[in-house]
């Protein structure tokens, strides 16, 4: 197949993962605001959509840089490995969407394009240092937010403990319309990014591009395609994600989203790929805990725990199986 067809198809197809990554996340962006009752789906849907795009204005490219160069040896792979690891993250996520799983389509992302890399080239195509980041903050990121929705709730329950509930309830509707868009741009800026570090990669792979800096027509394209999915929603994962694991009031959905918010734009600053799902999900965790461990429903929790932990190795088996038949079909 041509190079030039085959990277078209490859970007083609990271947009088309981008679209899928905002439809899987859709849940972590509006998920508390729609279980709060301060928006409906449809209009919590279209804010976080709006916010995602925004982003692109907002933060720059550094998470898209370890993407592109900070995991996988450019000069020994091609546009299939990236091709393969682009379907093989797209598979996952389609099965754990199936399955109503809210795991992380970024380490979907990386991991199918690892698998494919070490099934053309063997273990030293990997940039082993580039993966102790993404790897740790699988852990790190939930704990985080965790620890950060626990004391943004504790402050502001200090904060407003003198006034009535009524009151406080009024208030945090209108806070999280806020603290919504706030934890949409982080998710905008963390996450479109990833696939701008797969497309800058195929461009340097095939040769159009020489240095590692994201073109400003790949950042619109994906964040676009991200906004777009996150209009198409994902409510099954909603109904996990607001409902199952602990019951927010307006007041828990501000200080979750808050949370989600600042350790989203955090990490992005420092060019770490973390997930979106971990974060959101820790701080709901931190929310529902500062009142009392019994308010989290645990057995949820281990069983999206899980999902996070199959995510590395088995979307890296697609990538990987997904290369072997590329390379015999296109021989």
């Amino acid at each position: 197949m041509n190079s030039f067809i085959l990277l078209l198809i490859v970007i083609g197809l990271t947009l088309t993962f981008e679209f899928s990554n905002g439809w899987h996340d859709a849940a972590n962006s509006i998920a508390t605001v729609v279980s709060t009752r301060v928006l409906t789906p449809f209009r919590a849907v279209l804010w976080a959509a709006f916010f995602n795009f925004i982003a692109a204005f907002w933060f720059g490219t550094a998470v898209a840089k370890t993407i592109t160069k900070g995991l996988v040896r450019i000069e020994m792979i091609d546009e299939k490995v990236i091709l393969a690891g682009l379907l093989g993250a797209i598979a996952w996520n389609l099965i754990t969407l199936i399955l109503g799983l809210p795991t992380s389509s970024s380490h979907a992302l990386i991991a199918g394009y690892g698998g494919a890399a070490i099934a053309h080239a063997g273990f030293k195509a990997i940039l082993f240092g580039g993966w102790i980041k993404p790897v740790l903050f699988i852990f790190l990121a939930p704990v985080i937010g965790l620890f950060v929705g626990m004391t943004v709730t504790i402050l502001t329950s200090w904060i407003v403990h003198r006034q009535r509930p009524l009151k406080v309830d009024r208030w945090f509707r209108r806070l999280q319309l806020l603290s919504a868009a706030g934890y949409s741009l982080g998710h905008g800026t963390n996450d479109a990014q990833k696939g701008m570090g797969i497309i800058t990669a195929a461009l340097v792979a095939g040769g159009l591009i020489k240095t590692f800096d994201v073109p400003y027509w790949v950042i619109i394209c994906c964040h676009l395609a991200m906004a777009g999915g996150t209009m198409a929603g994902g409510w099954r994962i909603i109904k996990t994600m607001g409902q199952r694991i602990t019951k927010l009031t307006p007041f828990g959905g501000f200080a979750a989203e808050t949370a989600g918010a600042l350790t989203l734009i955090g990490t992005a600053h420092f060019g770490i790929p973390v997930s979106t799902t971990h974060t959101i999900t820790g701080a709901i965790v931190g929310v529902g805990a500062s009142r009392r461990l019994s308010a989290v429903r645990w057995g949820v929790t281990r069983r999206i725990v899980l999902a996070w932990v199959l995510t590395i190795p088995g979307a890296a088996l697609f990538g990987a199986a997904l290369f072997r038949i590329l390379e015999i079909w296109m021989r």
